[in-house]
């Protein structure tokens, strides 16, 4: 007797591929946020570090585009979209000046203490002096 040969096809399910459209769906989205305003601040509207970060800004004088992920309704995905951008589970804050990626929080304030971050706001126009 002899055997079938049976092929077989690895086929991703339906549901993988609409997640990982939704993941690209949504890194567009952020990147094309991030680059329509000189400092955009992906943040979460009860995170302290958040504030933080906001009120960093405001004390320069730096006006802040500010997307509050909770406050949005695919606010999730984009947040995982963020992890993916950063390589990293801590998500909020995410800066980026000038249509670039700067980090979070830790990345922002070592800019800030070594003398890079005004340089840097100066550079894409959103801080004047």
């Amino acid at each position: 007797m002899s055997q079938e040969k049976i092929m077989h096809y690895q086929v991703e399910p339906w549901s993988y591929y609409m997640r990982v459209r939704t993941m690209e769906d949504q890194m567009e989205r952020v990147i094309r946020l991030a680059s329509q305003s000189a400092v955009v601040i992906f943040s979460i509207s009860s995170c302290c570090m958040c504030h933080a970060m906001k009120r960093l800004f405001c004390g320069m004088g730096v006006n802040t585009t500010v997307h509050e992920l909770d406050q949005d309704p695919k606010g999730k995905e984009m947040e995982r979209a963020l992890m993916r951008l950063l390589g990293s589970s801590t998500t909020v804050p995410v800066v980026f000046i000038g249509g670039k990626l700067v980090g979070s929080m830790d990345r922002v304030l070592a800019f800030h203490i070594n003398g890079s971050l005004v340089p840097l706001l100066k550079e894409a126009g959103a801080l004047w002096l």
